[in-house]
């Protein structure tokens, strides 16, 4: 029996299993670096040990540091979560080695799921379909679009498509400088990219005895920089045949590795028979030309394994623990019921190419009724050291039809405070007619769709300049003496806002409060019905709209029932010395510059949309390029640097 526990992790995931341990009557350690030291799973363990630094290399991906926690408190099992560590053969054999239970398949197991391109072979040997390789070297015109991909690790890194043959070396080199410096291992291979095919999975869970449950499907097809946004389970619109035909390979997999415990069999079913599937590709049937194909084997929990709980109601992590502790699974697994989807919130920009957004979570409210799995609370940093996921937002319904609708309700009304998220993309996607038509599911989703989703549409601009109206009288509010309708200055008054994080659509709100109400120019028809520094009341063409208000220093966030607005406040008299010498180009996000372009210097000839450097923050890449063709006139930054939002990274004269 396990009395106390470890979690080799950190955030969302460390929180999730000691959620468990609590209910189970099993004490809890975590693990913080210094970036993390108060972070909500260092305060929620019963006991905690530091690993000295900030970056993961020096902290959450040291074994040798992590057994040394463990047994310094008394631990007498370790959960690796997901990442990190957790599919790191070598660490699950070293806390075997220490006496200590792993709560995990056997390192044997995770070793040869390790590589994806010794995974695929054991899964042809054991007749699972897959795709057939490409050779690098030989391949042609005529199997393009071809997606590179990393050996080692994954999360979207080290992998490339390749729609231009002349373009293939390049990003070989490209994916295997990320992989190097990501997973410590550059190889990577070559297969077929099946465009806008769907990712599907099949959770499994093995026991000590033989016995394998497949508990269901997930799609998981929403992803942005091939990491997932949206999942759900079970996936919509497969054929029982082929859901039942997945549901044999993932047991066949699981079997060939002699698996035990929670493990996800990842599968891309493709729009159509494909001529480079290798024989045996699982087909639908007569129902449709639909096949799947083998992608890789993941020996761990996985990021949307609520959606798997909410549909079978099993808890995967108390299930994890017994098997561990010896226990045996029953025959057949409890049936499923009912549908459920999960939204992942990030930190994050999706119309500025998804950039990382860091700074204070002020706030983070979502309505009863759905769950809520998160790694921060209010007041927290986010900062660059880790993934930009906030939180994971789960729905359970009935029907599909009815998750969906509930948890864009739910997000539509979840109040986010601080660094700009992609809350408003979660809910436009969710109410996407390719979403809600499970038939026009596939990767391609946001490739297809990103830039209409995060346009500004009429309705919501409209929507958006009555909160930046209610954002100037609740700061009028804020400053009069004693708050409330009648001590508001009377002369006119004149407030200015950019929507967002101060990039987007500037208002210039000018009006007055008099005896006769509020006039406000450009309102025509709008009055005012309710005024505190947290609460303005409207009425607007005829409805009545309540929008409360929060401010922290010139960043307001407003609430209303059909959504949320944030906005920077712009200063009476801008500094007329703002700017930069033109061609500059700044870091965008704290991070560290992991590669320059080979050769690349200071006086250099550039083309437009050269890629000059790289930066990586919050465990993505982000490519930096030349805005026009010109003359690289000054590159100040060197390998392995740590920038700052605003560093001068290079100068690009035209």
């Amino acid at each position: 029996m396990i009395s106390s526990l470890l979690v080799a992790n950190r955030g969302e995931i460390a929180r999730r299993v000691f959620r468990t341990c609590r209910e189970l009557g099993i004490s809890t350690v975590a693990v913080y670096s210094d970036a993390d030291a108060d972070a909500p799973h260092v305060r929620e363990a019963d006991t905690a040990v530091r690993l000295p630094g900030d970056a993961p290399a020096d902290t959450y991906l040291r074994g040798d540091l992590i057994v040394r926690a463990a047994l310094a408190a008394g631990a007498d099992a370790v959960h690796p979560g997901y990442g990190f560590l957790s599919e790191n053969a070598g660490f699950a054999a070293a806390v075997a080695a220490a006496g200590l239970v792993w709560i995990g398949p056997p390192p044997a197991a995770i070793e040869a799921m390790a590589s994806k391109t010794r995974a695929k072979e054991l899964m042809a040997a054991a007749g699972v379909p897959l795709l057939a390789p490409v050779d690098p070297a030989l391949a042609t015109a005529a199997e393009l679009p071809l997606l590179v991909k990393a050996a080692a690790g994954g999360g979207g890194r080290g992998m490339r498509t390749v729609t231009r043959l002349a373009d293939l070396d390049a990003e070989l080199a490209a994916a295997r400088a990320e992989a190097a410096s990501a997973f410590g291992d550059g190889e990577v291979f070559v297969e077929p990219y099946v465009v806008d095919g769907r990712h599907v999975e099949v959770q499994i869970l093995a026991d000590a005895y033989g016995t394998v449950w497949t508990l269901g499907t997930r799609d998981c097809s929403l992803q942005r920089r091939h990491q997932k946004v949206i999942e759900e389970a079970p996936a919509p619109a497969l054929p029982d045949p082929l859901r039942s035909a997945l549901h044999e390979a993932a047991a066949r997999a699981a079997r060939a590795v002699d698996y035990r415990g929670a493990g996800t069999v990842e599968f891309l079913v493709a729009p159509g028979a494909a001529s480079d599937a290798r024989p045996g590709a699982l087909d639908e049937g007569d129902s449709g030309p639909a096949r799947a194909y083998f992608l890789e084997m993941n020996t761990r929990l996985q990021v949307e394994h609520p959606v798997t709980e909410a549909v079978h109601q099993l808890d995967l992590v108390a299930l994890q623990l017994r098997i561990a502790e010896g226990e045996r699974l029953d025959g057949e697994p409890p049936a499923p019921r009912g549908h459920a989807v999960e939204a992942r919130l990030y930190a994050e920009d999706p119309a500025a190419d998804w950039q990382p957004q860091t700074g204070t979570l002020h706030r983070l409210a979502v309505p009863d009724g759905v769950r809520l799995d998160s790694g921060v609370t209010d007041g927290d940093p986010i900062g660059v050291h880790y993934d930009p996921m906030l939180a994971k937002v789960i729905a359970w319904a009935p029907t599909r039809d009815e998750a969906v609708r509930r948890l864009a309700h739910a997000l539509e009304r979840t109040r986010v405070h601080g660094p700009v998220t992609n809350r408003d993309l979660l809910v436009r996607s969710l109410r996407h007619p390719d979403f809600t038509t499970p038939a026009r599911l596939g990767t391609g989703f946001y490739g297809r769709h990103l830039a209409a989703l995060t346009a500004r549409d009429t309705a919501r601009a409209a929507r958006e300049r009555v909160a930046a109206l209610a954002a100037a009288l609740a700061d009028a509010a804020g400053r009069s003496r004693f708050g409330g309708f009648r001590n508001v200055p009377s002369q006119p008054q004149t407030k200015t806002y950019a929507a967002g994080g101060g990039t987007g659509a500037e208002y210039e709100i000018r009006y007055r409060l008099g005896r006769d109400g509020l006039t406000a120019e450009d309102f025509p028809g709008v009055r005012l019905l309710g005024l505190a520094p947290d609460r303005v009341v409207l009425e607007v063409d005829g409805l009545r709209r309540e929008f409360t208000v929060a401010r922290y220093g010139d960043r307001v966030h407003v609430d209303a029932p059909l959504g949320g607005y944030a906005f920077t406040a712009r200063p009476r008299f801008p500094d007329p010395t703002a700017g930069g010498e033109p061609g500059s180009l700044l870091a965008p996000m704290p991070g560290t510059v992991v590669r320059i372009a080979p050769g690349l210097t200071a006086g250099d000839r550039v083309g437009a949309g050269q890629p000059l450097l790289w930066l990586e923050a919050m465990k993505m890449e982000h490519r930096i390029t030349a805005p026009a063709a010109g003359t690289l006139t000054a590159l100040p930054v060197r390998t392995g640097q740590q920038v700052e939002v605003g560093t001068l990274l290079a100068v690009v004269t035209e």
